[in-house]
C-alpha cells in the first residue's frame, strides 16, 4: 500500500532505544520520505496493534534487537509537500522511550545501517527533524512528557 498522497494522516511510532551506558540506537533510513538520513527506528501502527507492540515489532524488524518500552516521549506531525504544495506524506508520529533488552544490532530491509551512538556522536549526524529533536532533548536531559506505555 502506498502512503503517498494518502487521504488522511498515517499513525506511526518512533522508538528511542537507549542502553544502560546512555548510547541511543539510530538507523539510516532506506526509504522515502527522508531516505538516507539517520532516525530512530519506527514505522506504521498496524490495525489492532498497541503503540508499545508496534514499537517492539519495529525495533525487532528494523534493527534485530529486543527492547522494553517505558513511556511515551512526545508526538508530532511529519508533513512533506510536493513542489505544487500538495501533501505527499503526512505521518502522526508518537515517539516512545525504550530500553535495550537483548540482541545485537542487525539492520533490516528498512534500514541502510543501524548502530549505537553516544548522544554527542549522534548530534553530528545528518538526522531527520524528529530524531534531531529527540537527541537534542536527551542531550539537555529534558524531562519526558506523556504517560506510561504497556
Amino acid at each position: 500500500m502506498t502512503r503517498e498522497y494518502f487521504e488522511r494522516p498515517v499513525a506511526a511510532v518512533g522508538v528511542v532505544v537507549v542502553r544502560d551506558d546512555g548510547r541511543v540506537l539510530l538507523a539510516r533510513r532506506a526509504n522515502p520520505p527522508l531516505d538516507s538520513l539517520w532516525s530512530v527506528p519506527g514505522g506504521v501502527l498496524e490495525l489492532g496493534e498497541t503503540i508499545a507492540e508496534c514499537a517492539r515489532r519495529e525495533v525487532r524488524e528494523e534493527c534485530g534487537i529486543e527492547c522494553t518500552t517505558t513511556e511515551i516521549y512526545h508526538a508530532f506531525d511529519s508533513i512533506h509537500r510536493d513542489p505544487a504544495g500538495r501533501v505527499r506524506y503526512h505521518y502522526l508520529i508518537v515517539d516512545v522511550l525504550a530500553q535495550w533488552a537483548s540482541g545485537d544490532v542487525c539492520p533490516g530491509t528498512d534500514a541502510l545501517e543501524a548502530r549505537w551512538f553516544s548522544l554527542d556522536e549522534a548530534a553530528d549526524l545528518a538526522m531527520t527533524p524528529g530524531a534531531e529533536r529527540v537527541v537534542r532533548a536527551l542531550l539537555l536531559r529534558a524531562p519526558a512528557a506523556g504517560t506510561g506505555v504497556s
